[in-house]
Formats: C-alpha cells, structure tokens, sequence
C-alpha cells in the first residue's frame, strides 16, 4: 500500500526560477496575496517555457529586462548614475571609491561587501542608498542568500511589510533551491501573514523546491512547528508522512517524532479522511478473508463474527503506522545510497571562493549516480542543488544543458543556457563559446553568431579560441569569405595595439587555417611573411613556418628558415623577441627535428652546434640543481627518520 499526498515534493519536475502568478501583485493590497499564488506543479510534458519569471513585476523602481526565455536579469551598474544615490544625497569618499571599484569590475565580490558595510554604517536610515547598493549587488550575485535576508531586514526597520515581502519574492526567484531563503520567508510570513492558508500554501511553495533536498529539515520542521501552534493534528501527521518520504539528514529523527505523536494522540485525531479510506480497506480485506473463512465453519458462534471495537482501533493504529513505516524503510535504503555523497559537500551553499577538487569531482560522482537511476525529478533537482554551489563553473551548466537535451527537456536546457550565459556565467567566455555551438546545432545560426560577437566584442576580444571557432563555423556553413574576414578583422584590431601576444598566433592560425581548406600554400606563405613583417619573431610563428615547409613537396626554405631560428633563439642582448630560453630551447629542438629530415649534412652539422653552445650547458645546470634539490630532499628525509627512531 502506498500513499500519494498533493503537494508531495518528489511528485513533479519544478522549473527553477518559476514565478506563481506574481505579476498580478499589487503592494497596496493585503501582504498575504503574495503567499496565495497556487503551486501547479508541471510535468515535463505539459511544461511551458512562459511559466519561467512569468512576467517579473517592476520591483522599487528597478528596470527589470525579461529574457528571451522568461529568465530576469537587472542591470543597475556600468552608468553614470551609479555614483548617485537615489534622494540626491552625497556619498562617502570610501563609498565614491568602492563604487569606483565595482563598476570598473562587477565581479570584485570583497569591494561589493566592503561597499555594503560603509553604506549600512553611514546610511542607516536611508532606504533609498540601502536599496541602490543591494539592487546592484544582488543583480551580479543573486545567490547570495544572506544578503537578501539583510536586504529584507532594512526594510522591515525602514520601510513596510509590503516592501519586505517583495525582497522575499525576489529572493526566492534568484536562488530558487535555497532551504534557508524559503525559511526566512516562511518566518517572516509566520509573524506578519493573518491567514493561516496563506501561510501554508507558501509553506507548500517552499516544498515543491526545496522539500527533498537533502538539507531540508529546518523547513519541514518550521511546517511542523506551525502546525502545532495550530493545533493542526492531522495536517502535523501529514507533514510526517511526507517527510518520511523524502531521504534526508535527520530522517530517523522524524521517524521518532511520528512515533511519538501517533503514541500521545488519539488515533482519530490524526487520520484525515484519505487516511481512514486507505486504512479501512486494508482492514476490511483481512476482515473478508476471516469470514470467509468462517462460512466455512457454521458451528462457529455468532458472536465471533464480530470484530470489538477495542481490537478494530488496535488494527486500525498497527494498519496506519505499518504504512509509514514503510514508507520510512524505502526512504531510508536510498538516504543508505547518497549519504556518502552528501557528507562529502563540504560547501552547498554559493561563494565566489573556489571549491576544492575533492568537492567538484563529488558533484560530477553524484550526478553520474542520479542519471543512473530513472527518477528524472531528482536529476533536476540535484543539478539546481549543485549549480548553487557550482554556480562559476561552466562545465556543471554544459553538463546541465546536455543532460536535459539528451532526455528531450529542451524548454530546461534553454532556460539553464539562458541562465548560464546572463546571469552567473555572464563574463566567461567558455560559456559563450558552449551556447554558440550548441544554437548552430539547433539551426540557430543567428543565436550563434551573436554568441560569438559577444566574445569578440564584450567579455573577451580577441580570444583566438572564439575567432577559431567562430571563423570555422562560417567555413562550415559555407561561408569561406566571412572566415577569412574573421581573421583579418581581428589580426587588423591587434596590429593597432602597440604590443599584441596574439598577433603572432593568429597569423599562424590563419596560415594553417587557409592551407587546410583550400590547399593554397602561396596565400598560407604569404600570411605568415606578413606575420613575421608586423609582428615580433614567436616560437608559435617560427614553429607554423617550420611546419609548412615541411609538409610541402616542393623544394624547402631550409635556408630561410634556418635564418629565423638563428635569429630567434641568439641569447640576449642580440635577441630581441624576449623569448624564454625554454622556448628558445625547444624552437631549436624542432628546427633539428626538421634538418634531420629536409637537410644537407653541412646544415645539420650547422645547427647542431649551435644548438649544443646556446642549451647544452644550461641543461647540465638545470639538471644539476635539480640533481641537488632531490639530494636535499632524501637528506631530510633520512635525518627526519633517524631523529624519529631515537
């Protein structure tokens, strides 16, 4: 027997982000409205990409910009009128100075919280700065939960209920899968909301997210703590049977606690109608199987046909409680499966700090585990879990947006590309180049284009990867003059910069770019002559000449080429292309590689010793210091021994 309640945080796919008919709120109106939103829970296929921030109200005056695909981003830094505050009032000279800071880089996370602290210590009475540097610092780093509590706090002291729930409703739209963000609003609705289904249905709103994360206890115990201030028996009894649903940290504690509710109430006083249907039957099926068997025996007296009261209710509470016992045995098993992964997240909550590779490599384990299984609703959840954490690290949305396509959840994987790429992944360049290729693979070639000019343009100009990439693409599609004018473009931008390390590479790239797909070695020739004209002599200029000559039928430069290297890899003051004598070293180690191939005996004989008289000796050097490091070492290591044993 199982038992399915409504609401059941495990019951459907809940889209991060998903707005519950906010836009129709009006402040002016009972706070409480805001709790009322009905959670419909969407399946995968009755999902509708529309539902996500439908419509996001203008919030304290902030211009919000909807996404193509309903995902909201503010932008509130980068202008002029960042350095103003909204009454006109005057800032600080540190204050005039961390906003300097962060609007020359928005991602200057301990300027941002430095810049909080001096408005809080100067300001504290102002709303008006309290909002503007809060608005600004949650639009870069919305997953900051403690910070949207504070922001919540400011306007409670300051301001009125209604602003307070409008910072709760913004806060659970930007870091969706927080326990701790729900619990505030929950407590929060506990000491402001009159209604009493008001503040339930937020309670199921906070569910439908975060009621199965592994975490989730303080949530469900807030539910349960409610309740019982409602002397609320059956919905109390309810809440226990669905958390003994769900796998988590303090599972056995709430199984005791079921317990000894069951053992201090009546039995009647905690079954809600569902609970005696499913009970009756499973009485009413033994109780069948007993008089038949009975008819079997007439001689048996009328009076055994019935069955006391006494031991109806003794069958009844043994009936309801083997239920949950049950269904605590199956959560168990799975909490008996994923507790090794969940002790090893050290960190679940987000930080601009880096993970350890123990805890990355953990996250990447445990999402193998989950798409083992056939549960696509704990898939989802895990991932929204992990990108909290994870929320800097491109490869755990690449991995997002691949598994939701890989399972046909195409509106997922958009709203988590449309994630990734505006708001937490917004200046990684990664990211972009990931979404570039995958609009191509959709037929999005505008999409695409636009990502890669993104690149060129915004967060990462002149990135040989992107103009790679971008310029093979155009190749792809058959566009074989726009590739070329990708190239020229960017090696056009970088020759107008006094001093450019790229400008060698993608001369060498485009050289090798123009041979590959038309096979002209002239052009591929020239571009790179043009390269050693208009930039300085690199090892990756000289290794691309090298390369071309020697996959060439026709007679070799070896000559020429033998000039260059001489010229590259003379040691200072006579080198001026401020190599390092590694890349001198293995310059000259590739240039023999081709003499030994494409030379004449007098040229290698050349080449040789001139390679033994600039590295030799500084081999032997390097060689013997590290001869001597690895000396010390095992010297160490033995006097440490011996003082051990003595």
């Amino acid at each position: 027997l199982s038992i399915s309640y409504a609401g059941n945080s495990n019951s459907a796919v809940l889209y991060p982000n998903q707005q519950d008919h906010i836009t129709s709120y009006d402040a002016k109106k009972n706070i409480s409205n805001l709790a009322n939103s009905s959670l419909e829970p969407v399946g995968v296929d009755g999902y509708n990409s529309s539902l996500i921030n439908n419509g996001a109200p203008l919030l304290l005056g902030i211009e919000a910009t909807t996404l193509s695909n309903g995902v909201t981003s503010t932008d509130r830094t980068g202008s002029a009128a960042l350095h103003q505050t909204l009454d006109g009032s005057g800032v600080t000279a540190d204050e005039e100075r961390l906003w300097s800071i962060v609007t020359a880089n928005s991602l200057e996370f301990d300027a941002w919280t430095a810049l909080i602290e001096e408005t809080e210590r100067t300001s504290e009475g102002n709303i008006s700065k309290i909002r503007k540097v809060y608005d600004a610092f949650l639009a870069e780093f919305p997953l900051c939960y403690g910070y949207w509590k504070k922001y919540a706090d400011h306007e409670a002291r300051l301001s009125s209920t209604e602003c307070v729930a409008e910072v709760y409703e913004r806060a659970v739209n930007g870091v969706t899968y927080s326990v701790d963000m729900w619990l505030h609003y929950c407590v929060f609705a506990i000491g402001t909301f009159g209604d009493p289904e008001a503040i339930r249905r937020l309670f199921e709103r906070a569910l439908a997210y975060v009621g199965s994360d592994y975490l989730c206890f303080p949530i469900w115990d807030k539910f349960i703590e409610y309740e019982i201030s409602q002397q609320a028996w059956p919905r109390i009894a309810a809440i226990y049977t669905r958390v003994l649903e769900v796998p988590n940290q303090q599972l056995d504690r709430y199984f005791e606690g079921f317990k000894e509710l069951v053992a201090s109430r009546p039995l009647s006083d905690l079954e809600d109608s569902e609970d005696v249907t499913v009970t009756s039957v499973a009485i009413s099926e033994e109780a069948s199987e007993n008089n038949r068997e009975k008819n079997q025996h007439p001689d048996v007296e009328e009076s055994s046909k019935s069955i006391s009261a006494e031991v109806q209710d003794a069958e009844s509470l043994e009936k309801y409680m083997a239920i949950r016992e049950e269904i605590y045995k199956k959560a168990k098993d799975f909490d008996y499966k994923i507790s090794g992964f969940e002790i090893a997240i050290r960190r679940p909550y987000f930080h601009v700090r880096p993970l350890n590779v123990a805890e990355l490599e953990n996250w990447h384990s445990y999402l193998d585990y989950i798409e083992s299984g056939d549960d696509f609703n704990k898939v989802v959840k895990l991932y929204e879990r992990c990108l909290i954490a994870c929320a800097n690290y491109p490869e755990y949305w690449i991995r997002y947006i691949l598994c939701m396509e890989a399972s046909g959840s195409m509106e997922l994987a958009e709203n988590a590309l449309a994630r990734a790429t505006q708001v937490f992944g917004q200046r990684q360049p990664e990211i972009h180049l990931f979404a570039a290729r995958f609009r191509e693979q959709l037929g999005d070639i505008s999409g695409a284009r636009s990502s890669y000019q993104h690149v060129h343009t915004g967060i990462s100009p002149g990135l040989i990867e992107a103009i790679i990439k971008h310029a093979n693409m155009e190749y792809r599609l058959g566009n074989l003059e726009n590739a070329c004018s990708l190239y020229e473009q960017a090696i056009s931008i970088e020759k107008g910069k006094e001093q450019s390390q790229t400008l060698p590479m993608l001369f060498a790239q485009y050289s090798r770019f123009i041979y590959l797909v038309s096979g002209n070695v002239d052009r591929a020739r020239e571009i790179l002559v043009q390269g050693l004209e208009s930039a300085q002599l690199s090892k990756p200029l000289l290794e691309a000449m090298i390369h071309l000559e020697s996959i060439q039928s026709q007679p070799k430069q070896v000559e020429y080429l033998d000039s260059l290297v001489e010229k590259f890899i003379a040691p200072a003051p006579d080198n001026s292309s401020g190599a390092s004598t590694e890349e001198r070293e293995e310059a000259s180690n590739i240039f023999m590689e081709f003499l030994d191939i494409f030379g004449d005996v007098e040229l290698i004989k050349k080449g040789y010793n001139r390679h033994v008289k600039l590295f030799s000796r500084q081999r032997s050097s390097r060689e013997s210091k590290k001869r001597h490091a690895e000396e010390y070492l095992i010297s160490e290591r033995g006097k440490f021994a011996k003082s051990a044993s003595s």
